[in-house]
């Protein structure tokens, strides 16, 4: 008699059917947030050499990737602006202009595809001359009291041209309830904060720089406030800090590298848990396909299904178009 195995786990992944069945986790469109940079002009695309496939657009042309990106049912799209070398200042005062690139965007895509979200990033990186996050003394250490004051203005700037989630991406400690409080005050009660509760000084960040128009600005390193890589406990502490001030997600950047601090925030707290597939990894997926070493749907699907699976709610990714379109 012919011995066999009790439970052949073969069974199930036999047919496609039957393993569309047994999945245990899902990727959709909902799943997907789309970061897009903006630029001055009209009529512009200008392509980030560091990104292959990824744009700075013009305000018009982010309005008509909104429509793009409504259609194909991601539901939140992430700004970042590219404020002109001449409007950056020691202070980074263009943060807080009602009419720069970030509020005129906001307006823009709210007026012309409402029902998509805006997700804005609050930090003073893309308008500092220094390229810091957040003000800085003689000696160019950043000063967390001020820079706090700072963001402040800068969350209530991005609620009133129309943010649906405000994200604080600088690090400084206390701004959560700062941004918070504030908020509440002016009436903008329905606005989200996602806080980068756990954002680590990464060497993955180059592009991203690049793109905003930072690159070669940048006096010293993040580390003073952004996270060193070798901690996790750390990570923790931080994202209970950032919940106790009301923050209504939480954040983990970069992503791949960092999926075990995603999948342990996501079991100690069980809240929603987003990551940021930063620029570095996107370059690294697109620097594989390029050489003829990766099919980028293959690595791409793959890539995000392990974010959902660690436990992200959603993840910022600049292949966020190209998947939505696959899964349709």
């Amino acid at each position: 008699m012919t011995s066999f195995p009790a439970l052949r786990m073969r069974r199930a992944r036999a047919a496609g059917w039957s393993r569309a069945m047994v999945a245990e986790t899902s990727l959709s469109p909902a799943n997907l947030i789309w970061p897009l940079f903006i630029t001055e002009g009209v009529g512009v695309e200008d392509p980030v050499v560091m990104l292959p496939g990824v744009s700075r657009w013009s305000v018009d042309l982010v309005v008509a990737r909104a429509r793009e990106a409504a259609a194909l049912g991601i539901p939140c799209l992430a700004f970042f602006p590219n404020t002109p070398r001449a409007l950056r200042t020691e202070d980074g005062r263009e943060a807080l202009n009602p009419d720069n690139l970030m509020c005129r965007a906001i307006r823009a895509v709210k007026d012309a595809v409402p029902e998509i979200g805006i997700l804005t990033d609050v930090a003073l990186d893309p308008y500092t001359s220094h390229a810091h996050d957040g003000l800085t003394d003689a000696r160019g250490y950043v000063l967390n009291d001020e820079t706090t004051e700072q963001l402040v203005l800068q969350a209530l700037v991005q609620a009133r041209a129309g943010a649906d989630i405000v994200a604080p991406s600088d690090m400084m400690d206390g701004r959560v309830a700062a941004i918070r409080a504030a908020l509440e005050g002016e009436g903008y009660r329905n606005v989200q904060i996602m806080a980068y509760a756990a954002k680590y000084a990464s060497a993955f960040y180059g592009p991203f720089r690049d793109a905003v128009g930072s690159g070669g600005l940048l006096k010293g390193d993040k580390r003073g406030y952004q996270m060193d890589p070798a901690n996790g406990e750390e990570a923790l502490r931080e994202v209970a800090l950032d919940l106790a001030e009301g923050a209504d997600s939480v954040m983990v950047k970069p992503g791949l590298p960092y999926l075990d601090i995603v999948r342990r925030v996501k079991e100690r707290f069980a809240v929603p848990v987003f990551a940021y597939q930063v620029s570095g990894e996107y370059a690294m997926i697109e620097a594989a396909v390029a050489a003829g070493a990766a099919d980028r749907d293959a690595i791409a699907l793959e890539t995000l299904t392990a974010f959902r699976r660690a436990g992200c709610s959603g993840v910022l990714t600049y292949h966020a178009l190209h998947i939505a379109r696959l899964l349709a």
